[in-house]
């Protein structure tokens, strides 16, 4: 069963403005998370600031390590880990950083950490300026790495994050209307939000997102389904409100709510495997579940008296 763990870090801030903003996004991104259905028990908030009341502990080296260890405990193959940061970033022409209270954190020790994690799939968001050295850093089979920015010197603070943040409760991000917001979609949804922004100002454009999921080191600033990056991006969400909806207390009724999540959930696994399967075999047990599930949903219609086919 496909299962999605979160971390979510909101770094130093360097000033009260910018602390509060990045604050705002952090704790927003996790409760979007918990709307769609990541348990409280798979997902981990640090962050830094007064208003931070809401976080699992302080955004430190230290505890990234720790959270990232714990998904290395609890994690399975089949499972998606996804990291997202809110906050600075530097890049001193060899080494990008995240920026914390005390060492900061760079992309070659977050790869470290990431290679514990015996997940398949990782997705990684780096929302904060000179994020793009992240994508060469952390490239890789079974990796979505996404950056707010295209190279270091980009090194102004972005607005990505927070339309990052929008895509995840908008009708508008959700472009194949499935009710599930992929990580293609919320790319490219704030990526043009960025864009409006900046145009709106009459400013030229000091950001530039990434998004490399095909594992050549190389971000696209237009992936998409069908282009050299996007494939995975688009089959990897945090999941949908149905996740998270209580279940039906009538015992059967129930059993059939389940049934038809786990239906969902091996229908997104099986999209991940789609590159690495004979075309045939893959139709072929995609049009198998994807005909199981249609008839859970009619099964469950039934029993709750919907009169819809």
């Amino acid at each position: 069963m496909l299962r999605a763990f979160l971390l979510v870090v909101v770094g130093l801030a360097g000033d009260p403005e910018h602390g509060e903003l990045f604050l705002k996004w952090g704790s927003s991104f996790a409760d979007a998370a918990a709307k769609v259905g990541v348990p409280r028990e798979r997902l981990v908030y640090l962050a830094e600031g007064k208003g931070a009341t809401a976080a699992s502990g302080r955004a430190t080296r230290e505890e990234i390590d720790k959270a990232l260890a714990s998904f290395a405990k609890a994690a399975e193959p089949e499972d998606v880990v996804y990291v997202v940061l809110f906050g600075h970033g530097s890049y001193d022409g060899q080494s990008a950083r995240f920026n914390l209270p005390g060492p900061d954190i760079t992309a070659a020790d977050f790869n470290t950490m990431l290679r514990r994690i015996p997940a398949r799939n990782v997705v990684f968001v780096n929302t904060s300026s000179s994020s793009g050295p992240f994508v060469e850093y952390l490239s890789g089979p079974g990796r979505t790495i996404i950056t707010a920015t295209r190279s270091g010197a980009e090194q102004f603070t972005t607005l990505f994050g927070g339309h990052f943040v929008d895509a995840m409760t908008s009708e508008a991000a959700d472009a194949d209307k499935n009710n599930r917001i992929s990580m293609l979609e919320a790319f490219t949804y704030a990526k043009a939000e960025v864009a409006r922004a900046y145009e709106r100002e009459g400013l030229l454009a000091t950001e530039h997102a990434m998004l490399d999921d095909n594992g050549d080191k190389n971000g696209s600033q237009t992936p998409s389904t069908t282009g050299a990056d996007g494939k995975l991006a688009a089959a990897l969400s945090l999941g949908s409100a149905a996740d998270a909806a209580p279940l039906p207390a009538d015992p059967k009724l129930r059993a059939l709510y389940l049934e038809r999540r786990d239906l969902e959930r091996r229908v997104e696994s099986l999209r991940l495997l789609k590159d690495s399967m004979p075309p045939a075999k893959y139709t072929s047990e995609l049009e198998r579940l994807v005909t199981d599930l249609a008839l859970k949903t009619r099964e469950i219609r039934t029993l709750e008296g919907d009169p819809k086919p």
